[in-house]
């Protein structure tokens, strides 16, 4: 008899974790989905028969060599092997994004280069942030005022909806990965001819869309006797003293035994679908970790291409999108007369731009490209938009705290493993929640036992992962 896994999240984690374990014959494994395709907010759709995503994502070259090899063994020359060819709009002009040292030194405003010197002196006598350091206290401390209150400061402010000053220091050191004028210099640098690796300045992208990542793995999945099922929401985790074991699904009231479970969906959802309930000071804890939600605008226009960059970043206040993309940049689809553009709007669910309609946010992005210099002379031939309500994590002062407890509720319950960018509330890529996903399956024993200080080192080795741009 085999042994019941069920894995909550049919995103890449969800999914990784799923092939890994049917490859054992152990196990039998089960994935619950509650939307009804796999994927998650690294999934993807067509719109005029072009593939898009859930913003702008890309599969960076520093991924693990064991999940790269996997992808590209799915892939195979889907995979596409990419530029990097984007911008930064900064005091009115345009930076190239990955940075280029002509191009800073051509295109940059005198003031900015003057202050980003002024910065890099004062640095030698400057000290190091404090106890009470936070986010934005440890980047100028590293990058310098000039770059921060230029580009992280009101960046961070339209990100993540709050002052740089109350976000905890975290959320600097896993989000920025040139976290100081040293490192900055260093990345630069390295992209000039002659110094530049095979794979500097380029990311790999699948011909699909990056939800293609998703669905190769779910076919695996599939081929390997995975039960996936779509459309299936859990209403509760049975938890029987101490251990959890079983799940039980909205659809229709089926109570699925776990073994193990394993799960990928945002942890206060989850610390909130448990049976019988959790401590009040958890669900409490549970409540006081912030989201930040997103909405992607999508213009599909009648024209070839609207510009040859593949993402735009918008730090100003002046904008309210932070980032624009262009699908058709990225998996080179062949079809002509039509592109696709997608606009990234962080907000709160509380917002009025949440429940605003398709057509007025349409307006809006239209509003702000022209204000960037960008105005859109193509007919727009349709406006979607979709909404994801738990886009970022919010690291404010005190969500350790609140983290932590719930962390440690979790693991000393039996049965059950928490991971991926949603299980740990954590600012991470597709290859590190892949990564993830392997080292879950790592600590799963043949008879279901879960080795915490396995998965404790585990977790230590996620405390090094650093967002790649």
């Amino acid at each position: 008899m085999k042994l019941p896994v069920v894995v909550l999240g049919a995103g890449p984690a969800g999914l990784g974790a799923a092939l890994r374990l049917a490859s054992r014959p152990a196990f039998q494994v089960t994935v619950l989905e509650r939307a009804s395709t796999v994927g998650g907010n690294a999934g993807g759709f067509e719109l005029a028969g072009i593939p898009v995503d859930y913003g702008s994502h890309r599969l960076h070259p520093v991924s693990r060599p064991d999940i790269l090899a996997d992808i590209r063994e799915m892939l195979g020359s889907d995979l596409l092997l990419r530029p990097r060819h984007g911008r930064i709009r900064l005091r009115n002009r345009w930076i190239h994004f990955p940075l280029k040292p002509i191009d800073l030194m051509l295109q940059l405003p005198p003031s900015f280069g003057a202050g980003v010197m002024g910065d890099a002196l004062r640095k030698v006598v400057g000290g190091q942030p404090g106890e009470d350091a936070t986010f934005a206290t440890v980047l100028e401390a590293g990058l310098g005022r000039t770059i921060c209150r230029d580009f992280y400061f009101p960046y961070a402010r339209k990100i993540w909806g709050v002052a740089p000053e109350s976000l905890d220091p975290v959320q600097a050191r896993r989000r920025v990965s040139a976290g100081s004028l040293g490192k900055m210099i260093r990345k630069t640098f390295n992209a000039l001819p002659g110094i530049r690796s095979e794979h500097t300045g380029r990311f790999f992208y699948p011909k699909k869309g990056f939800g293609q990542i998703s669905h190769a793995y779910h076919q695996a999945c599939l081929a390997r006797g995975v039960d996936v099922r779509v459309d299936c929401a859990v209403s509760s985790v049975e938890v029987c003293n101490g251990r959890v074991t079983g799940v039980w699904t909205d659809a229709d009231a089926t109570r699925i035994e776990a073994g193990v479970t394993l799960s990928t969906i945002p942890i206060p959802a989850l610390v909130h679908l448990m049976k019988p309930a959790a401590p009040c000071e958890i669900l409490d804890s549970a409540r006081a970790l912030e989201y930040r939600s997103m909405l992607l605008i999508y213009l599909v226009l009648d024209t070839d291409r609207f510009t040859e960059y593949d993402a735009h970043y918008f730090p100003g206040a002046d904008v309210s999108i932070t980032r624009l993309s262009e699908p058709k940049n990225y998996s080179l689809t062949d079809r002509p007369g039509q592109t696709v553009l997608c606009a990234e709007l962080p907000c709160s669910r509380e917002s009025e731009l949440w429940n605003a309609s398709d057509d007025a946010l349409g307006e809006l992005m239209l509003r702000d490209l022209s204000t960037a210099g960008l105005p859109v002379r193509a007919r727009v031939n349709q406006v979607t938009v979709r909404r994801l309500p738990q886009a970022y994590p919010i690291y404010t002062r005190n969500y350790r705290e609140h983290f932590d407890r719930i962390d440690r509720w979790v693991a000393g319950l039996d049965g059950i493993l928490t991971f991926g960018r949603q299980g740990l509330f954590a600012h991470d890529n597709t290859h590190h929640t892949l990564a993830m996903a392997y080292a879950a399956e790592e600590s799963v024993s043949d008879s279901g036992v879960i080795d915490r200080s396995r998965w404790a080192a585990h977790r230590r080795e996620f405390e090094s992962h650093v967002v790649e741009d």
